[in-house]
């Protein structure tokens, strides 16, 4: 089955009355975004840089609270301005900081894009220092893991992954053990990235250790055919299907996703955008529009075209965070909030 619809009848599709997770627990989703943000030094059309902030898990976490879904960010930052400006950040935002911690005498990681001609884009990073990596070594991190069975759902990546070690990571699995048996849901999206990692035996490794406790897993077809060496989509949703992954969907760059749910598979096309400026976050982005619309109690078809349409706003600009104003006149929140549950 094929789904498509026009950003023009987004609005009315989600319009449509239905159950929301506030209706049925009597409160407001809550998500938890663990990872990573850091300076993003952006070289502009004249050469010269602007300074922004970004993180994939932070991108998706702004990008939700603008929709509405009450997220909290969880990180380990340093007391450097750089720090004290993704903090200011999020408080701008409207990002929960309640479980990001400062570590002394840290600083911020940094990243450097650079974008083609077709919006394409090739980062640079200094982050090998950066204080997150601590974050699950660190007593903090004992706050975070306490923290996680309260919230509705607990949102990673696997760029998170790789910043951990071994014992972190053991660390944080068993946070994630412990907040879904209080009916917390996991959302995964591998967002494969070779340099951050040692080899990519050990990715594979760790990435099934991660699916082993994944609701929603949001993979990226081009990253799964290079760490798993698959040949088509199909090959992909078998193998989250094997590990009785509930909710599959899988981005398919400029072409559609494809989702897989008990029983059912889909595709559901991508907005056409003929001239991409930058496609930084443009997975970031549709992953936010996508939970934030199943959060809400939207089907996954039509949280596919919420997630498509916000991913082919991004990329029509600039920078991992768009200016606010140009989502305020999207009209996606409202369209959204139609639905019941966001305020």
């Amino acid at each position: 089955m094929r789904v498509g619809a026009s950003a023009a009848s987004l609005s009315e599709e989600l319009s449509v009355s239905r159950t929301s997770h506030a209706d049925r627990t009597g409160s407001v989703s809550r998500l938890a975004s663990i990872g990573e943000c850091m300076a993003e030094f952006r070289r502009g059309a004249d050469g010269r840089f602007d300074l922004a902030y970004g993180g994939d898990t932070f991108n998706t976490a702004v990008y939700l609270c603008r929709l509405g879904v009450a997220s909290d960010f969880v990180t380990l930052l340093g007391d450097d301005p750089f720090s004290d400006a993704i903090n200011a950040t999020c408080q701008s935002e409207g990002v929960g900081t309640g479980l990001i911690g400062r570590l002394p005498g840290r600083s911020a990681g940094l990243y450097v894009i650079e974008t083609d001609s077709t919006g394409e884009r090739t980062f640079h990073y200094w982050r090998d220092r950066s204080p997150v990596r601590d974050l699950f070594d660190h007593e903090f991190g004992g706050r975070v893991i306490a923290a996680l069975p309260s919230y509705d759902m607990i949102y990673l990546s696997g760029i998170t992954l790789s910043l951990f070690s071994d014992r972190a990571l053991d660390v944080l699995f068993e946070g994630l053990d412990a907040a879904r048996k209080s009916g917390a849901e996991v959302a995964f999206d591998g967002n494969f990235r070779a340099k951050g990692w040692p080899d990519r035996d050990r990715a594979r490794a760790i990435f099934q250790q991660a699916l082993k406790r994944t609701d929603i897993v949001l993979p990226t077809f081009d990253d799964d055919h290079v760490l798993f060496g698959d040949g088509k989509v199909s090959d992909t949703v078998e193998r989250y299907r094997d590990y009785g992954i509930r909710e599959v969907v899988i981005k398919d760059g400029k072409h559609c996703c494809t989702i897989a749910t008990e029983g059912e598979v889909i595709q559901v096309e991508a907005e056409r955008v003929p001239r991409p400026v930058d496609t930084t976050a443009a997975g970031d982005s549709f992953n936010a529009g996508y939970l934030a619309s199943r959060l809400t109690g939207n089907s996954p078809a039509e949280a596919a075209l919420l997630g498509h349409q916000l991913a082919s706003t991004v990329i029509q600009h600039p920078g991992a965070i768009i200016p606010k104003s140009i989502l305020e006149a999207s009209g996606l929140r409202n369209a959204l909030a139609s639905a019941g549950a966001i305020k």
